[in-house]
């Protein structure tokens, strides 16, 4: 990148990791359309490895609200969820799968904005991660089902399951693509020169993510589905 790209990406990843250390979610949908104007090759590559300390941050600053009983069976949805994603993968084409996501993915936050609050159990925590596995490996976006499904939760659980949950995903997509020879030198490079920008960022949320309350929050989620679900039907069409 040149200089003045490396300043515009710099400071799309410092807002972008300030407001997933505040919020728990919205970096990659912040940062991944910026970096496809720079310098496309990153992704996903890039993305995975600025997000990795992000999320242990978040998890760490936040253990103590961490839902193991959640994340094991979104882990385990999850982990089936990725093979589903293949499969789909092969009997629809991106743009079908893309529009399919997108339009289901809107239309549930519409509706849980509506439905009284709940307590998400083993079944919802499975769907959860079947669906998040499923669309994570199949169109890049895994964030809104996990959101959505803990959207009553209390705030710091939330964040802090939600970040044990993408840092589970984060590795083994991470390991997936090396495998694949998908990692390169480049992709080091600039995860390098980007860290400065996230550092700055993820710290600075530590001053305001104690001030998000429940129903903030619940905004934040049903926007960032809602916008999620645009990108995807935008990138479609």
């Amino acid at each position: 990148m040149s200089a003045e790209q490396l300043l515009i990406a710099a400071a799309t990843v410092a807002f972008a990791a300030f407001v997933q250390g505040a919020s728990g979610l919205g970096f990659a949908l912040i940062v991944a359309p910026v970096l496809i104007m720079l310098q496309p090759e990153l992704l996903p590559v890039c993305v995975l490895f600025l997000m990795l300390p992000l999320n242990a941050y978040v998890a760490w600053r936040e253990k103590h609200a961490i839902d193991v009983r959640g994340v094991g069976w979104i882990g385990l949805g999850r982990f089936v969820g990725t093979f589903g994603g293949l499969a789909v993968l092969a009997f629809l084409s991106a743009n079908a799968l893309a529009i399919f996501v997108g339009a289901s993915t809107i239309a549930a936050a519409v509706v849980t904005w509506f439905i009284p609050a709940f307590a998400p159990g083993i079944l919802a925590f499975l769907a959860a991660g079947l669906i998040t596995g499923i669309t994570e490996t199949a169109t890049g976006i895994g964030g809104p089902p996990l959101a959505l499904t803990l959207q009553h939760r209390p705030v710091a659980e939330m964040r802090a399951t939600i970040a044990v949950c993408f840092l589970v995903g984060e590795v083994i997509s991470l390991i997936m693509l090396f495998l694949l020879g998908k990692i390169q030198p480049m992709h080091l490079q600039a995860t390098l020169q980007l860290l400065p920008a996230l550092a700055v960022g993820m710290f600075a949320s530590r001053f305001v993510h104690h001030r998000i309350n429940a129903r903030f929050m619940r905004w934040f989620v049903q926007a960032f589905a809602i916008v999620s679900g645009a990108v995807l039907l935008i990138k479609a069409i």
